[in-house]
């Protein structure tokens, strides 16, 4: 999923004016002195307040980001009951729901409806955090620095202000803080955050209902997938943020949750969305527009969709190969379907020549004042000039980096055996750092083989690396073939060596089989990790990483700098307009309105999908098409109990203008008064390139409609556990 920014319809983006009250995915510590005014006039009942509080519960407690146990977050979720009941997006829970399931437990595909607290599922690897503030510490980050101040030194400073602002901000508290860049470097502020380590899985429908429409409709209107999950939060007895799971834990108490409306929405409804939208670059210049066009995601969907292909072949004649690489290759898949869709609209649309008229007006403004062509003037050449160097840098490194080190499932697992190897240099000398280490690395290589299959995996590295020798020619490839591969598995022909070469990875290597992983930990040696044909490839292509990296990293300084600057420039150039921030993972608040589209001559396409539609795209012999018995017999028989609106059908989903992007996924969408009317879950085809632009007309967020949600747990699966605790409001 991923949406954006604002187009400021064509004509309003070239002439500098204020930003339309659909775009933006806006600060809500801000909400109060920029955008209140304009969300009451588009129908927000509720006040700044109940939005965004630091010192009385509001709108923003009750709205989580769902993160790795690393603390990398992928996507939002929104606590729906006084117990820590937390609602997001099926695609969201994907990973742990895959994780969970068995041949014998298929939660995938026949979904999970807990009916007690101890049949709620412990997910490890999962935590879920809330901001408890969010400060403006712009001056503190920059005091001191000035036009003057070198890069190198601009650097220092403002990490080491950073550090000290963060330390404060927890000391003597449970709280985590960072602070987050803005405007490329031209205002920071400081999140503090509550995280709890303790979530447990509480139901979700089957992939056929979570999923239904698959790959095929992803990111396609119109949409009748049911995409929602269920999770819940727990506490220590005390009142605390867990560290992870433990049974005397129990069920979170939060300061806010969401009531949920099965009222209805209509044309032109408010619609107001919190959540943690991943990245946006809607200040990008044209020149980077083009690279995109032309370099990255050209070589991003290629790579992919081998990898994909190869996958599916394997996945579909065997349901725990399915199991296990489900949620790799959906999540693989949905981002191969992005970037196509990406180049794509940047081909087929103006997207590039509103960004050109833009950067043209920009370009008279700096040259006409001697003091601003000083320091603007040379911004967009320079630009030009390093995106142009930037473009065959970044082919070659998405090459090395997803088409080598990502080639197979295991191959960046080899990098955490390299600090092993210096320390086997001297066996005797480090004993006590060898076992250590071993035992730090027992825990990786469990997971490594927890639903491995190699005869897949081979098939996979294989594919990628014949790919890789296919198209990049012999003088720019990587080291390793040469020096390596295929001086040591010489063969008549390229692809025979490297034939040769993925049979002994799979038939030899210790990162390929558990018995030859467990026997190396057992009694590891320097010579029989010199002599495994993974590691001697991995580090074969690290040996020759450093000329492609430089290429790459010189033309990003480069980048870096001159992209702060036009940012700079641009909010002096139009004084008038209102900027937001680009999406960075931080909490953010996007308002609009129920909205139709025209995606086309002659095509209208209406905001709202019902339940007659899943029943049309029925297609029993496509994975993706089939639908549940249960669920067609209610349809047909228009079972739909209080779900039903006043034509008497069931809503499915609905569209929206508000302005989201990757991160989103699982985000609330809210009506005027704070209920959860549904869930954001995609954008749309026709606008894929929102990340970069906004458009009025075209963008569009699609949204499960709350009314599905509750009458696929209510109505069809009874989970009366679950809804017991949910606050369902009827009225309007």
């Amino acid at each position: 999923m991923k949406k954006a920014l604002l187009l400021f319809v064509s004509t309003l983006l070239l002439s500098g004016v204020f930003a339309t009250p659909d775009e933006g995915m806006w600060l809500p510590n801000k909400i109060a002195q920029l955008n209140y005014a304009d969300m009451q006039k588009l129908g927000c009942k509720l006040t700044a307040e109940e939005i965004y509080s630091i010192n009385n519960s509001s709108l923003k407690d009750a709205i989580f980001q769902l993160q790795s146990a690393e603390g990398s977050g992928f996507c939002t979720g929104e606590i729906v009951s006084k117990q820590g009941l937390l609602f997001t997006n099926h695609h969201c829970g994907y990973e742990a729901i895959t994780s969970l399931s068995t041949t014998e437990h298929n939660y995938l595909d026949d979904g999970y409806w807990a009916k007690s607290l101890k049949d709620e599922i412990s997910v490890p690897g999962i935590r879920v955090t809330r901001v408890v503030r969010i400060d403006d510490v712009t001056s503190r980050v920059l005091e001191g620095i000035t036009d003057e101040t070198s890069e190198a030194d601009r650097e220092k400073a403002v990490a080491k202000a950073i550090k000290i602002i963060e330390e404060e901000a927890v000391k003597d508290t449970h709280y985590e803080a960072a602070v987050s860049e803005m405007y490329q470097g031209g205002e920071y502020y400081l999140f503090v955050y509550e995280a709890f380590s303790d979530v447990r899985f509480v139901g979700a429908p089957p992939s056929s209902i979570g999923k239904f429409g698959g790959d095929t409709d992803n990111w396609m209107w119109p949409r009748h997938t049911g995409d929602f999950s269920i999770f819940r939060v727990y506490m220590t007895p005390d009142g605390k943020p867990s560290t992870g799971y433990d049974e005397k834990n129990v069920p979170y108490v939060p300061l806010h949750s969401l009531p949920i409306s099965i009222a209805g929405v209509e044309e032109g409804d408010f619609t107001m969305i919190m959540g943690y939208p991943g990245q946006t670059e809607r200040y990008l210049s044209s020149y980077g527009m083009i690279y995109k066009r032309d370099f990255f995601n050209p070589s991003i969907v290629s790579l992919l969709e081998l990898q994909l292909n190869t996958m599916k072949e394997d996945m579909d004649a065997d349901i725990n190969v399915r199991l296990a690489l489900a949620d790799s290759y959906a999540s693989n898949a949905n981002g191969w379907k992005l970037f196509d869709g990406e180049a794509l609209t940047l081909r087929t649309t103006d997207a590039i020549q509103q960004k050109e008229k833009l950067e043209a007006d920009f370009q008279k403004w700096a040259d006409s004042d001697e003091t601003r062509k000083a320091k603007y003037g040379e911004v967009l050449p320079s630009l030009k000039a390093s995106y142009e160097a930037f473009g065959p840098a970044t082919y070659d490194i998405i090459y090395l980096s997803l088409g080598l080190l990502q080639a197979g499932q295991h191959v960046m697992n080899v990098q955490s055996f390299m600090g092993l190897a210096k320390l086997l240099e001297d066996s005797k000398g480090n004993a006590d750092a060898i076992s250590s280490a071993i035992e730090n690395l027992k825990p990786e290589t469990e997971e490594m083989f927890t639903k491995y299959f190699p005869a897949t995996d081979k098939k996979v590295f294989t594919a990628m690396l014949k790919m890789y020798i296919k198209d990049i020619p012999a003088e720019k490839r990587n080291g390793v073939f040469a020096d390596y591969i295929f001086k040591t598995y010489k063969a008549k022909t390229e692809t025979e060596s490297l034939e040769k070469f993925a049979t002994a990875v799979f038939t030899k290597s210790i990162f390929t089989d558990k018995a030859r992983m467990d026997a190396f930990l057992a009694k590891p040696s320097l010579k029989a990790l010199k002599a495994d044909p993974m590691y001697a490839y991995v580090e074969g292509v690290f040996g020759d990483l450093f000329t492609v990296q430089m290429a790459y990293v010189g033309a990003m300084n480069g980048i870096d700098v001159n992209e702060r600057l036009f940012i700079e420039g641009l909010r002096e150039f139009q004084k008038d307009r209102t900027f937001y921030p680009d999406a960075n993972s931080t909490l953010r608040l996007t308002y609009g309105t129920v909205k139709s589209y025209d995606p086309r001559d002659a095509v209208h396409y209406k905001y709202l999908t019902y339940a007659e539609g899943i029943i049309q795209k029925e297609d029993p012999t496509n994975e993706e098409f089939k639908v549940a018995p249960e669920l067609k017999t209610k349809v047909l028989n228009k079972e739909f109990g209080r779900y039903a609106d006043k034509t008497g059908n069931l809503p499915v989903c609905f569209l929206s203008d508000n302005d989201i992007t990757g991160g989103n996924s699982g985000s609330p969408i809210i009506n005027g008064k704070g209920e959860l009317i549904g869930l954001a879950f995609d954008g749309n085809w026709e606008w894929l390139c929102s990340n970069l632009l906004f458009s009025v007309d075209l963008q569009r967020t699609i949204n499960v409609d709350s009314r599905y949600v509750l009458w696929v747990i209510d109505e069809l699966y009874d989970a009366q556990y679950i809804m017991k605790e949910l606050d369902v409001r009827t009225t309007k």
